[in-house]
């Protein structure tokens, strides 16, 4: 029976923003979309340790999901963050954390807005930015010989029931059409990678993590004079040369 010869790198997916052409949100008109690649080793010795030992810290358990979005609005269970003292301590625990964790993150940000104008007939931003990233990764792979490794890219899912709605199957198909090479724009040839979508409870760190820092860089492409410790921490993460080099993150239009 021959086996699978799985590869030395885990891929967690998140987004920020929706891919929503009809009604493009004016405060948010970004689609952002975060691979961060994670070397398995420091994924199990370094990563994982880390995140939990600061989740036990501060809430006395590790069942707690760290959300972006609930921790920026101090809602529930990060409520307690409504005192500024412990949430600058918090945050600043949080940030050190990430900008120590070993890991890689190929980013896409479509412009929504721009998009419309120049194209009659656009592709679903979600849909670009998966084939964007999945092309970094690629190269990002292949280039430390992991080619013919399976590499697993895990989601979260997005349907909202247990086994996956609709937009989860959609994103699947869009993942295997892009391997097959069957995407108008996509190139032939890439990595062994396959895809998982794993529920909302599973308290993925590394979902996590990838929740954390997509929604800084759709911030800084939006207002890129704005200051954002979040992302100068981030952009040093990125894929290629230092400090978010051209072929690091991908904006489109």
């Amino acid at each position: 029976m021959e086996t699978i010869e799985f590869g030395d790198y885990i891929v967690f997916v998140d987004e920020s923003g929706d891919h929503n052409l009809e009604i493009v949100n004016p405060e948010y008109p970004v689609f952002v979309l975060a691979f961060c690649v994670f070397h398995k080793d420091d994924y199990i010795n370094i990563v994982c340790p880390r995140i939990q030992g600061f989740k036990l810290a501060w809430f006395g358990h590790d069942t707690c999901v760290l959300h972006e979005r609930e921790i920026r609005k101090d809602q529930p269970p990060f409520d307690f963050l409504k005192s500024r003292a412990k949430k600058e301590a918090f945050l600043n625990q949080l940030t050190a954390i990430i900008s120590d964790t070993p890991m890689t993150i190929i980013p896409a940000v479509i412009h929504k807005d721009r998009l419309k104008k120049r194209y009659s007939d656009p592709d679903n931003p979600y849909h670009l930015a998966l084939l964007f990233c999945m092309e970094r990764l690629s190269k990002f792979l292949l280039a430390r010989g992991q080619h013919d490794r399976t590499a697993h890219v895990i989601f979260e899912q997005r349907g909202g029931k247990a086994g996956g709605g609709e937009e989860d199957r959609t994103l699947e198909l869009e993942f295997r059409r892009i391997m097959d090479g069957k995407h108008y724009l996509a190139r032939q040839g890439f990595s062994d990678m396959d895809i998982e979508i794993v529920p909302k409870a599973s308290n993925s760190i590394g979902l996590q993590l990838a929740d954390l820092v997509a929604r800084p860089i759709g911030i800084h492409c939006m207002r890129p004079d704005q200051p954002n410790r979040s992302f100068e921490i981030i952009k040093r993460k990125f894929m290629g040369s230092e400090f978010y080099p051209l072929s690091g993150m991908k904006v489109f239009p």
